[in-house]
């Protein structure tokens, strides 16, 4: 089992900054990849980035230029630094953590970009 704890999310208006964090802990060392994930109101969710333990990142084009990954390997945590943020960012993020046969999330923040 994977417990994943995610903080960070908030109120911000266009142009604003927001980082997002996850903590990950418990069986942590089958997990290949971390990511963050969005779901707005009545749309799917999306990707947002992913980082694997080798350090390889994927980034949706939506985001890209604004939102960075990263990953403190020490603290067992990823990071999601948000910048330029616009309303149509405004979602849940999930974080997950993947492993060879399953994937867990965390409860979810919620990230409001409003002025």
């Amino acid at each position: 089992q994977v417990h994943l704890v995610e903080s960070g999310g908030g109120l911000v208006q266009p142009g604003g900054s927001l980082r997002l964090s996850c903590a990950a802990s418990g069986s942590i060392f089958s997990i290949y990849r971390m990511g963050w994930y969005r779901q707005a109101p009545g749309k799917q969710r999306e990707l947002v980035a992913h980082i694997s333990s080798g350090g390889f990142i994927n980034v949706a084009d939506s985001v890209k230029g604004r939102f960075t990954i990263s990953r403190d390997n020490g603290k067992n945590t990823v990071y999601l630094q948000m910048n330029s943020l616009k309303p149509e960012d405004t979602a849940v993020y999930y974080c997950n953590a993947e492993m060879p046969t399953i994937t867990f999330w965390g409860q979810g923040t919620q990230v409001t970009v409003s002025s």
